[in-house]
């Protein structure tokens, strides 16, 4: 399949696919799934999503995207965003956000105002989503650089054009201190401390980059240290970390874990930093070659498996959970342009489905806990209809990459054996991607009353490709699934993908009342009708074909789980 190609506005310009006489002949593709090989827990660490736009999320697709991630996992469910502490009026623009807490009489003293903060947060609550506060940026009443604070950045200026008066260290880092005492102490007496204790609390944003961070390595540590202080000041227990630096972090990361393990801390004069969890980001590189997008997954999972590295190399850090706080096929959700035209479609989500499972695969090789990976991506409110920019839904329409997160969903908490003849080992998609042939993979749990296996026909090239002919077998199945109900939910060129079926429509700049209804029934995730499997000696065979960029749920539900 193809997608289309989004260039700024003219995204709504898009290409077909093309037609052809004949389809490419479909690769056999032989998966086994058993159920008697557990091979470790299998957490969800799909949970986390994230944005640079705060404001989003209080007006009227931004509360029903939340909706929607928080009914994937009520309560379980994490949201990280820049700028919490910027000062402004609330006024959402990209890549840009602002709350206005924090501002200073004539004579110096803080004021503090939470009325947006606190909107921000009812709403992420009232949806079954939980904070992943992010201590940042800097008042402009702080700051040691106040003017020009708010960027003029947009879509084809230089990224490090975003850059103002927020990402500059604190003129007073006592009142830095205070400032996040006051905020999670507030945030305690309205939400109480049993609440406030499940949320993570990081500072600042990829500090070892231009663009967010102003100030040197040790000023960061300053920063840092002072607000962990304030965090911890408030609620003892809270769960604090970080960095979040840009990718693995190099040099900047070896220094700050050097610090948060052995280096004097600069608020308590004590011997390191609490530290409860680490993060760093990781991003793929897609490029735009001869007509078409190629994704570039092997760059992701080698900064993953970078960082795991780094924090496995530390005896006193490796047992800490990781998040890996932005993971996405690229850097910039409100970028545009040809080298981001996989973002509304299929690609996106097939993409989503093949590295997600590496991602367990690292950190088991690793001896790392991976706790969560966190997908940058949201809405962006009032823009053209798949404007191309990496987001979820767009005017309230879940693109096809949501319905993998649907589906990682209902994944048991239980890893089995899924052993596949089409996937690419972990070493040479690592080295190489998927330039070759496909990757056809499976991603297999086992619950009480559920088996659920995920299975993707991945390429890093969006061009057509053959579909996979799987002939999958099911061993060691429990008895309680004697008579077990099969689903197959997919999402392809024509099934959970609200893009493509847009396109069916005509591309409407405009959709009327009734074309939005027939959208949003088909941005939902689609059961497709499956052959019953048959009943061998080896277990359960079930076939089917899954198209080029496809994904898969296969769920076996016992009797006994159905009403």
């Amino acid at each position: 399949m193809r997608e289309g190609i989004g260039v700024g506005l003219a995204a709504l310009v898009l290409l077909g696919s093309p037609a052809f006489a004949q389809a490419p002949a479909a690769i056999p593709v032989a998966i086994t799934v058993d159920a008697a090989k557990p091979i470790g827990e299998l957490r969800p660490i799909w949970r986390f999503f994230g944005a640079d736009e705060p404001n989003y999320a209080t007006m009227k697709d931004g509360r029903k995207l939340l909706g929607h991630l928080g009914a994937l996992k009520p309560k379980s469910v994490y949201f990280r965003t820049h700028n919490l502490l910027n000062t402004g009026d609330g006024a959402p623009a990209l890549k840009w956000g602002s709350t206005n807490v924090y501002t200073e009489d004539a004579d110096g003293r803080p004021i503090y105002d939470w009325t947006i903060l606190d909107r921000l947060f009812d709403t992420y609550l009232a949806n079954g989503v939980r904070p992943y506060v992010q201590i940042g940026f800097m008042p402009q009443a702080l700051s040691t650089h106040p003017e020009p604070y708010q960027h003029a950045w947009r879509p084809g200026f230089d990224y490090n054009l975003i850059s103002g008066g927020w990402g500059y260290p604190p003129k007073d880092y006592d009142k830095w201190s205070e400032l996040a005492y006051q905020w999670v102490r507030h945030c305690v007496d309205r939400y109480g401390r049993a609440e406030v204790e499940t949320w993570y609390f990081e500072v600042w944003n990829e500090p070892n980059g231009p663009a967010y961070w102003k100030g040197t390595p040790e000023e960061f540590h300053k920063l840092h240290d002072y607000a962990v202080a304030g965090v911890r000041r408030a609620l003892p227990t809270a769960k604090v970390g970080g960095p979040d630096v840009a990718g693995s972090g190099g040099q900047f990361m070896e220094d700050f874990l050097t610090h948060i393990t052995d280096g004097t801390n600069y608020a308590t004069g004590q011997k390191g930093t609490p530290t409860d969890f680490l993060a760093f980001h990781a991003k793929g590189a897609p490029r735009f070659v001869d007509g078409h997008v190629q994704m570039g997954i092997a760059t992701q999972l080698a900064g993953i498996d970078k960082g795991f590295s780094m924090i496995a190399a530390r005896p006193a850090l490796k047992a800490k959970p990781i998040v890996i706080g932005e993971s996405d096929p690229e850097g910039c959700a409100a970028c545009q342009g040809p080298s981001f035209g996989y973002r509304n479609g299929t690609v996106y989500s097939s993409y989503t489905a093949a590295v997600f499972a590496r991602k367990h695969d690292l950190a088991t090789r690793r001896g790392v806990t991976l706790d969560g990976a966190l997908t940058w991506a949201f809405e962006f409110e009032d823009q053209p209809y798949f404007a191309g920019f990496r987001q979820l839904s767009s005017n309230g329409l879940d693109l096809a990459v949501v319905n993998v997160f649907r589906m990682f969903s209902q994944m048991g908490p239980e890893r089995i054996e899924a052993v596949s003849s089409g996937q690419i080992p972990l070493d040479e998609i690592i080295a190489k991607g998927v330039r070759d042939r496909p990757d056809i993979g499976a991603l297999a749990s086992l619950g009480a009353d559920r088996v659920a296996i995920m299975v993707w026909n991945y390429h890093d090239d969006d061009v057509p490709g053959p579909a996979a002919d799987v002939t999958m077998v099911l061993k060691n199945l429990p008895r309680a699934f004697a008579g077990a109900k099969l689903v197959q939910y997919r999402v392809d060129e024509d099934h959970g993908n609200v893009y493509g079926a847009w396109r069916r429509m005509g591309s409407p700049m405009a959709p009327t009342k009734a074309q939005y209804d027939s959208l949003e029934q088909a941005s939902g995730l689609a059961a497709i009708d499956t052959a019953p499997p048959s009943r061998g000696k080896d277990g359960l065979t079930l076939t089917f074909q899954l198209p080029r960029q496809g994904v898969s749920l296969l769920v076996l539900e016992t009797p006994s789980s159905r009403p």
